[in-house]
């Protein structure tokens, strides 16, 4: 069995009619014939009704989606080889950090390396540390430490600290004064906003939780839009609210019983070999000067 006959096959499907596949293909009808003669002897059955109407066999509708599969892998093998010989970068990243570690970065990146292929994956912790694992991707942005049992094998290049404020719409703040409590806060605004930025959530957040009327977890875009709207109050991690603070939709609040809350995350590989390739290296270069300007540097080994 070789390509040349799973594609005539899924020709012949499509056009029903051995002479306009083989118009199609470029090729005489008696090459067509020949390559559906061994491919049928290869397989043991009959693939097509023979006629002045050519239709599938039931073993022929039985063959077609695998053979279609086959083509499809075939593609995407000889794609992934012409990528490879240009060069390509894969990194995957948890949604929250795409826009404000990855965006900017990718933009100089890509003035400094025009036709290299660049694939980012976005996910959560665990699809994150699973696509490491499995070399689907060669670096991660992902929550630090990761405390996924199954994946282990991750080496920081550079840990972020991040702070993540309780933010609400600046009128509601300005209500609740400069020291107010949390009671005082949940008394005005009685919805807390839960989203799922920790693999643990921090101490402070539960106890929140549990004193709140009601709570609701929502992905980071309806969330940043409940608070907006004045709906409810909620952590946000400062990177995605910062342009919401800056533009006077949303603003912090301080309760003076609520201890500070932050998150740690961290650009990590496999192992350091993966930077000997200096695209890669550069772009992750690229990464830490935002992570930089997004937060607080605990560690880095790839920072001059």
């Amino acid at each position: 069995m070789d390509l040349d006959q799973i594609r005539t096959f899924d020709r012949i499907a499509q056009d029903k009619s051995f002479t306009k596949a083989a118009a199609r293909l470029n090729v005489t009808q008696a090459t067509v014939s020949m390559r559906m003669r061994a491919l049928e002897e290869l397989l043991g059955v009959t693939l097509f009704h023979r006629g002045r109407t050519i239709t599938l066999t039931d073993q022929g509708m039985t063959f077609l989606p695998y053979a279609r599969r086959i083509l499809g892998a075939a593609q995407e093998a000889k794609e992934a080889l012409r990528r490879s010989e240009r060069g390509r970068v894969s990194i995957g990243s948890l949604r929250s950090l795409v826009t404000p570690l990855i965006t900017e970065s990718l933009l100089r990146f890509q003035a400094k390396y025009p036709s290299v292929d660049v694939v980012i994956h976005e996910g959560r912790q665990s699809q994150i540390a699973t696509m490491l694992h499995e070399r689907e991707i060669e670096l991660g942005i992902l929550c630090w430490p990761n405390l996924d049992p199954l994946v282990t094998d991750l080496e920081p290049l550079l840990v972020m600290r991040e702070r993540v404020p309780l933010v609400a719409t600046p009128a509601i703040v300005a209500e609740l004064g400069p020291n107010p409590r949390i009671d005082d806060v949940l008394k005005r605004v009685p919805r807390l906003i839960s989203i799922p930025w920790w693999q643990v959530y921090p101490d402070p957040a539960l106890a929140l939780f549990r004193r709140a009327a009601v709570s609701v977890e929502l992905p980071t875009g309806p969330a940043r839009r409940l608070a907006t709207k004045g709906e409810g109050v909620g952590f946000f991690v400062m990177s995605a609210v910062a342009g919401d603070i800056a533009e006077g939709r949303l603003a912090e609040i301080r309760p003076v019983d609520v201890d500070p809350i932050h998150r740690d995350i961290a650009m990590v590989v496999r192992h350091q070999g993966v930077l000997d390739r200096e695209m890669l290296r550069d772009f992750a270069v690229e990464i830490a000067a935002e992570c930089q300007a997004a937060g607080t540097i605990l560690e880095s080994s790839i920072l001059p």
